[in-house]
């Protein structure tokens, strides 16, 4: 439809406007119209405007004061609509209310193969423009070359972007982020890191949690290194946590060092441990800043032994620990049966699987309420 054919104009049109400011909105009827103002009305959001904020400008021209303007409700803008006595539309406006971007904060960086490169970003303290506000990441070498683009946001979450190749090692970069929507831009501080010095990798792969012999206390954790940096010059150092099965507090061991294995001493006997294992890269091809610490890995479960009693001791409660024993027995074997195939894997691993089945399955029925 032409503009002329248009049964009425709303001015301003789709205007943009700040947190708390106030608004007069004309609605005039096109010429020749058989409507008048006082045939109109107005809605906002689909909701109608109480007639004390209209005011009649002439035979044809409707107004309505809007005041003070609370943030948009819709990122498309809040519609404005003109309304025939009957309901018919007769024109539209979309307001936009909101705040300038604030300047983004804290911006880290990560690189997985010393190739790539990705970025986060905090939007500012209050981070709500109530607008649509883009992010763009930018960055340049830092004593020559023009500035570069990122293209692929949202990897690493709302606020980050991935740089997939063709950066360069032994030279430190800019980096920045550069805010804007349709009330202002806002630039963050620009950040300098060489990419050797923020290496991470993925989580130490291939972890092992198993029984040192009989004893009691002791658990022995095995891993691989990461794979990604097998090629290159590095150090790695290694962190441990663990806890037990039935508890969220996590213990760790700070003093692995660069070693793929490690003895967990002074644990309570026949417990279920969980174990994960992390990596830090560091002195990549020289460099003399510590890397960033990885994931952890997966949790990996196992059981110390059991304590064996004293020969000749005497067990007060021996009658409900064989109904205990008789009851677990008959739960694991119903697992073995539904979860094994064949009795060449019947061992003190199965067990441990079987334990950490178990466990899940208690936590499973504690959060319903009820039996399975």
């Amino acid at each position: 439809v032409s503009p002329a054919a248009d049964p009425a104009v709303i001015s301003p049109q789709d205007p943009t406007l700040l947190i708390g400011s106030s608004l007069v909105a004309t609605c005039t009827l096109s010429p020749g119209s058989p409507l008048r103002a006082q045939d109109l009305y107005w809605t906002l959001n689909g909701r109608r405007l109480p007639p004390a904020s209209y005011s009649a400008l002439g035979p044809a021209t409707l107004s309505v004061a809007l005041a003070p303007l609370n943030g948009s409700k819709q990122q498309s803008g809040d519609n404005l609509v003109c309304h025939s006595r009957d309901g018919g539309i007769l024109a539209g406006s979309c307001l936009y209310v909101g705040l300038p971007p604030e300047k983004p904060v804290n911006i880290t960086c990560w690189s997985k193969n010393m190739k790539d490169l990705t970025c986060k970003w905090a939007p500012g303290t209050e981070g709500e423009t109530f607008l649509p506000t883009n992010y763009t990441l930018k960055y340049k070498l830092r004593w020559y070359g023009r500035d570069n683009t990122c293209q692929e946001y949202h990897t690493a979450g709302p606020y980050s972007c991935h740089i997939p190749k063709d950066l360069a090692l032994f030279t430190p970069y800019e980096i920045w982020v550069e805010a804007s929507n349709r009330l202002g831009v806002a630039v963050s501080d620009v950040v300098m890191l060489d990419i050797l010095d923020v290496v991470t990798t993925d989580p130490p792969p291939d972890v092992h949690v198993s029984r040192v012999g009989d004893l009691e206390d002791q658990l022995s954790v095995r891993w691989s290194s990461p794979p990604a940096l097998k090629d290159f010059l590095f150090q790695a150092k290694y962190q441990i946590q663990y806890r037990v099965e039935d508890s969220s507090e996590w213990k760790v061991v700070d003093n692995v060092g660069n070693q793929t294995s490690c003895r967990l001493a002074g644990l309570r006997p026949g417990t279920v441990y969980f174990v994960q294992v992390r990596c830090n890269p560091y002195g990549i091809y020289g460099s003399k800043k510590a890397g960033i610490w990885s994931d952890w890995s997966n949790p990996t479960a196992a059981s110390t032994p059991r304590s064996e009693r004293a020969a000749g001791g005497c067990d007060p409660k021996g009658g409900e620990q064989n109904t205990t024993l008789r009851r677990e027995l008959k739960q694991f074997f119903g697992w073995v049966k539904k979860h094994a195939y064949g009795c060449s894997n019947l061992g003190i691993k199965l067990y441990d699987q079987w334990r950490v089945w178990l466990q899940k399955s208690h936590k499973t029925r504690n959060q319903v309420g009820k039996e399975p």
